[in-house]
């Protein structure tokens, strides 16, 4: 696919996607979630991890509406079609692949960009940057996953008032809450990202079943959890990495990872 609406490069390992469409700060268009479902999946065959972020003032200003517009005078409209072809595939897509991803919030990650900032395994933000459940401001729902995953962030309180209400909350808030990992000066998040990613990039195998289990617990009871870490265990140390990593270990040196 030639992309039109995004950024993509892979370099010492990490494949760097970038939105880009800032004259809408990125927002989430039918052209958009295509390219970024198309570089996701493409990422998850070409890299080791992965960094997406926004370009210009904004990571994701949400759904662009006026895909939607010409929809308004039909009573059974639907827009969750955007949901249904795109946006719902890329949040599982980036729940389920292997790889270690990064987003890098830089200015607004809104509506259904704040789904997509915070189904990273990592998230980077600004200082002044913020997350936005704008829904209620426009009569709709929130989608892009955003009721699991803030709810599953700062617990069903917050979220229920971050959803209703419709505030923004900005970077140290959401550090405070636990909504994100990192928060750093706005002109630092994309570099702080990038190098967290080439860490990664170098990690073992086992890196790809920790994110593994750490997803599948959120939803897992105990005895669930324990199974799943036993398995990811076994899978584990039959790769190359452990081997590499326990002899490194004994040796005294720095494991050199590979990836398998």
């Amino acid at each position: 696919m030639t992309y039109e609406k995004l950024l993509y490069s892979v370099e010492d390992g990490v494949a760097r996607i970038v939105m880009n469409d800032p004259e809408t700060r990125n927002a989430a268009s039918a052209q958009m979630g295509a390219e970024l479902l198309d570089a996701i999946n493409r990422a998850a065959t070409e890299s080791r991890a992965v960094m997406l972020t926004g370009a210009g003032k904004g990571f994701n200003s949400g759904a662009n509406l006026g895909d939607v517009e010409d929809m308004l005078d039909d009573p059974m409209r639907d827009v969750g079609f955007l949901l249904d072809n795109y946006f719902n595939p890329i949040i599982t897509a980036i729940k389920t692949m292997e790889q270690p991803v990064i987003t890098a919030v830089r200015g607004a990650a809104a509506g259904v960009g704040a789904g997509i900032a915070m189904a990273g395994d990592l998230i980077i933000c600004g200082e002044d940057s913020f997350f936005l459940q704008a829904f209620c401001h426009i009569g709709l729902a929130p989608d892009g996953g955003s009721s699991w995953l803030l709810t599953r962030a700062v617990g069903r309180v917050r979220a229920m008032e971050l959803m209703l209400l419709g505030d923004r909350i900005h970077g140290p808030k959401a550090l405070e809450w636990g909504l994100v990992n990192k928060v750093v000066p706005d002109e630092e998040v994309e570099s702080t990202a990038m190098a967290l990613a080439r860490k990664l990039a170098k990690g073992p195998f086992s890196l790809g079943i920790i994110k593994r289990s750490a997803w599948a617990a959120a939803d897992a009871n105990l005895e669930a959890s324990l199974s799943l870490e036993r398995f990811g265990q076994r899978d584990a140390c039959r790769s190359e990495d452990f081997v590499e990593g326990v002899r490194a270990f004994v040796g005294k040196r720095p494991a050199d990872f590979k990836g398998r």
